[in-house]
């Protein structure tokens, strides 16, 4: 749906990484090795989101941290079809309300890669988590999306995927 709008993969997975969840931020070699891009391409497309005012940029030591704008006009629109498109915005919904002390939401595998192919794969972080109601809606989202979701929990924060929820 969205890869039919936005044509270029590259700034489609720059959307996805900066829009899915606000605290996302990525430097230009950190995020050319996470999806697996040559260094020019992923500058090109972060400037351009620059530029456009979707994306802020900070000076941090040696290197510009990117993250997304969340003062622009359009943020809230687009982190909307961000998470519509990847499917997140009743997963993340369901998890939180009926899961029980949901600490975080991460995506990792493929999705947290930038690849809208194969499988999502979503570690929920809490303690007492309701594991019976969490398969039940592993196999929900996994027929509402029309795709394979795994959905795990742990106890520690993670720190590499996509981070989708952090509660308080």
């Amino acid at each position: 749906m969205l890869d039919s709008i936005i044509t270029s993969k590259t700034r489609l997975k720059l959307l996805v990484k900066f829009f899915i969840h606000a605290g996302n931020q990525g430097h230009l070699r950190g995020l050319a090795t996470e999806f697996n891009e040559s260094t020019n391409a992923i500058r090109k497309e972060l400037n351009n989101l620059s530029e456009a005012g979707y994306l802020e940029k900070e000076q941090v030591q040696n290197r510009v941290r990117y993250k997304a704008n969340i003062h622009h006009p359009l943020f809230g629109s687009l982190q909307d079809i961000v998470r519509k498109y990847v499917g997140l915005d009743e997963i993340v919904e369901k998890v939180v309300s009926r899961m029980g002390a949901v600490e975080q939401i991460a995506i990792t595998g493929n999705y947290a890669e930038g690849k809208s192919a194969g499988p999502i794969e979503v570690v929920v972080v809490g303690k007492n988590l309701n594991t019976d109601y969490m398969d039940q809606l592993s196999q929900k989202a996994s027929e509402l999306l029309d795709r394979k979701v795994y959905l795990t929990t742990q106890v520690e924060h993670l720190e590499v995927g996509l981070i989708v929820y952090e509660g308080m």
